[in-house]
């Protein structure tokens, strides 16, 4: 009888064997010869050089990085090693610093399903030829969604498992779009060149990492609900695939020739969207309200990007449905009147100033950030440096935590108010690249909960996200004011887009990624990411610190211990507290929790002097960073 597919051989990367393990510690001496061949077949597309080591366990703790991987041309840094090597392969064969991301981004769909994909969506910060750009592949709202339709009784539905899983919890998917876009305009090698490592990684296959095995276990009962996911990622037994286990999956591969074949318009409209829009009308949990008409109106708009500077440096981030480019440069600009360079980085001076910080800026994003075509969201306000000057004097920064308010910036009259929580997951991937002529690419991508929705479309292999619940499910707060990130359906135009800003779509729901992009005049300094969910632009505004202030390297930044604040704690990872640092913060009033963070940074600098690029890799995940 054959065996399934995703327990046939698969091919794997040099070396490597998804546990950080020699492949020929896991094979048998007799089929040894014949997986060898393999092996060389996949050496063959081009070697990843310098890279760090991938991660034996699904999270390890801070401070564990391998060496820095450094080169002298170009560089990708990715949250598996294959994806790394799909982008280097782009490089190498004349493509961009675009055309490297796309391909690096696709591949991770395959190898890391449970964090990004087709499924779902993406942001882009780009420089190309000295532009800077972003690329909003957010997913949004169908047009038949409503304010109330994730509340019961008037309360809302449990976030874990009810409200993210099932068909009611899928917006429509924009990476696809957004990717698209991204090579027509800026890339050199085409989609359908871009997409072929990605194919070939879905039909050879892989073996299962510890993390992704990890997630499998984690989210078994919700996931054995949907046969097409089931039959994926399930044994023939019923049990989530073990690590090691080989991967293969030729419906996915279907679904990325036939867009290679046809472009976007092949995902959003035809046989692929009437997929889709089966698998969540007719999903068996909490079918969802997703149309034809909602995937052929998909648009991602080009936006500008959020711009601001610190100690003398431009950065640049991701603009608003996204949170997560003001917040860091928010926070960034509260801290800058102190001389961190001169405070321990590690002592409590320094956490309580970086926890205030956060709290100030989250105040914001809690009232203000949301879809700016749906809500009046006063971004040069909230960045202003007048207006963080006076944040920054109405605190006092050597007193206890006391409760923070949400501050008036300029052009705030009449936008949304209300505090709007909505929980974000930290299943996410960033990438970033930076090719030989110094173009970057900083890229976020998402499907929300870890397996999204739990939903793989049938006949296509992909997963579909569960991106309706970063909405606030309280449309009003208590108050009775309108939540700016409230569920909203119908479509209004895109007026904040830099092309046809008529064109119309639907509500986006607010996000915490911040891709970022750091320049010393027009000179490239550095590119970073984060997963993390609403935590994000805190781990990115703690490397940013730990780098430009402390003077770091970028791995050993990486890999340092985090301290984040949410849900009134603060969040150290082990390693970061002395006997005397917790005593001092406790006397500030920091409730606090010590334990391992969720981020996946992913980073690369580039000497100002030298211009060598040294790659970052965050340990806490599976990444490698390589180049040559």
């Amino acid at each position: 009888m054959a065996r399934p597919a995703h327990q046939r051989p698969a091919r794997l990367l040099p070396g490597y064997d998804g546990a950080g393990r020699s492949p020929r510690a896991r094979v048998p001496g007799c089929l040894w010869a014949t997986l060898l061949g393999v092996l060389l077949a996949l050496a063959a597309a081009g070697p990843l050089g310098a890279q760090t080591q991938a991660d034996p366990e699904p999270e390890r703790a801070a401070g564990a990085a391998g060496p820095a991987a450094r080169a002298r041309h170009a560089m990708v840094a990715a949250a598996h090693p294959l994806a790394v090597q799909a982008g280097l392969e782009m490089l190498r064969a004349g493509g961009n610093a675009v055309d490297a991301a796309v391909a690096a981004a696709l591949a991770l769909n395959v190898v890391e399903p449970q964090s990004s994909g087709i499924g779902g969506g993406a942001f882009l910060v780009l420089r190309v030829g000295g532009r800077v750009v972003t690329i909003d592949g957010r997913e949004e709202a169908p047009a038949a969604a409503t304010p109330e339709m994730f509340l019961e009784d008037g309360r809302p539905v449990p976030f874990y498992p009810e409200r993210i899983t099932g068909g009611r919890a899928v917006g429509v998917p924009g990476a696809v779009r957004a990717y698209e876009k991204a090579l027509a305009r800026f890339g050199r090698l085409g989609l359908a060149r871009v997409v072929a490592p990605a194919v070939r990684l879905a039909e050879a296959g892989f073996p299962v990492t510890d993390r992704l095995a990890a997630a499998l276990r984690r989210h078994r009962e919700r996931l054995a609900r949907f046969p097409a996911t089931r039959a994926l990622f399930f044994t023939a037994a019923g049990a989530p695939l073990p690590v090691g286990a080989p991967l293969r999956q030729p419906a996915l591969a279907r679904a990325l020739r036939t867009i290679a074949a046809g472009g976007a318009a092949a995902f959003y409209t035809g046989e692929m969207a009437r997929a889709m829009v089966a698998a969540v009308r007719d999903a068996p949990v909490a079918p969802g309200v997703l149309s034809l008409a909602d995937l052929a109106g998909y648009d991602a708009p080009l936006r500008a990007p959020v711009r601001g500077t610190y100690r003398g440096l431009t950065l640049y981030g991701m603009g608003p449905p996204s949170s997560g480019g003001v917040a860091v440069l928010q926070m960034l600009g509260l801290l800058e009147p102190f001389d961190l360079s001169a405070t321990p980085r590690h002592g409590p001076v320094m956490l309580h100033r970086f926890v205030q910080a956060v709290r100030l800026a989250y105040a914001d994003r809690a009232r203000y950030l949301a879809d700016p075509d749906f809500a009046l969201v006063p971004v040069a306000g909230l960045l202003d440096p007048g207006y963080l000057r006076r944040r920054h004097a109405a605190l006092d920064w050597t007193a206890p935590l006391a409760p923070v308010e949400a501050g008036e910036p300029p052009g705030a009259g009449g936008a949304a108010r209300g505090e709007g929580p909505a929980p974000e997951s930290p299943s996410t991937t960033h990438l970033s690249v930076v090719d030989a002529e110094r173009n970057l690419v900083a890229l976020t991508a998402t499907i929300e909960q870890a397996f999204g929705s739990g939903i793989t479309v049938p006949g296509w292999g992909f997963l579909l996200n569960n991106e309706m619940t970063d909405f606030s499910a309280r449309p009003r707060d208590r108050a009775g004011r309108p939540v700016a990130n409230r569920v909203e359906g119908g479509r209004r135009p895109r007026r904040t887009a830099l092309e046809h800003p008529a064109t119309e779509g639907g509500k986006r729901m607010r996000s915490t990624m911040a891709p970022t992009l750091v320049l010393r005049g027009e000179e490239p300094l550095l590119v970073l990411g984060s997963p993390g969910g609403s935590r994000i632009a805190q781990y990115v505004a703690w490397v940013l610190i730990q780098v430009l202030d402390h003077g770091l390297d970028l791995q050993d930044a990486i890999a340092a211990p985090h301290v984040t604040f949410a849900g009134g704690r603060t969040r150290v990872e082990p390693g970061l507290l002395t006997a005397e640092t917790r005593a001092a913060l406790e006397a500030l009033g920091h409730r606090l929790e010590v334990g391992p963070q969720v981020s996946g940074l992913h980073g690369i600098r580039i000497d100002p002097a030298t211009g060598v690029l040294t790659g970052g890799a965050d340990p806490r995940r599976e990444g490698a960073a390589a180049g040559y």
